[in-house]
């Protein structure tokens, strides 16, 4: 059952997927509208999963679900990398990719190999307080409090 992200409650459970590159008003458009369809029908062992999304920046994919309602199984779980894997395909992205680093740059979003962000720690291009996408926050509330946080405050911290 698909509701409004913002209605899920603070423990629900996230999954971020992050773009190697800044979605077009159309692809954002599209996107949006699959991910509310596979969301409308989720379902776990028969059961509807109460779940919401938001794509900030045009660059990330947040999905959350309130497990309490009901929990995501691992078929619904495959099913949700299966969505993912085919927006990757249908819209020439990289979605499931966790060795590379999002953060800003100014107002620009950059998104880098992990080696090449270790590489700018390195040469001081980006420092302790660059902030960073942690996508490895769990809940809702990380994602709300932790998500978009100084290098130093992420699992990043300890390249500096």
């Amino acid at each position: 059952m698909l509701v409004p992200f913002e209605t899920l409650p603070e423990h629900a459970r996230i999954w971020i997927y992050q773009s190697n590159r800044t979605l077009s008003e159309l692809e954002y458009a599209s996107i949006s509208e699959s991910i509310a369809e596979f969301l409308a029908q989720w379902k776990a062992h028969g059961q509807d999963l109460v779940a919401g999304f938001q794509m900030p920046y045009h660059r990330f994919i947040v999905i959350g679900l309130d497990s309490e309602q009901a929990a995501a199984s691992g078929c619904s779980i495959d099913a949700q990398v299966h969505l993912i894997q085919s927006l990757e395909q249908q819209y020439d992205i990289t979605l499931l990719d966790r060795m590379n680093v999002s953060f800003k740059s100014g107002e620009y979003i950059a998104y880098k190999p992990l080696k090449d962000f270790k590489k700018m720690v390195k040469d001081k291009s980006v420092t302790a307080q660059t902030i960073v996408f942690n996508n490895l926050v769990n809940t809702k509330i990380e994602f709300d409090t932790s998500w978009e946080v100084p290098a130093q405050d992420s699992w990043h911290k300890h390249m500096f």
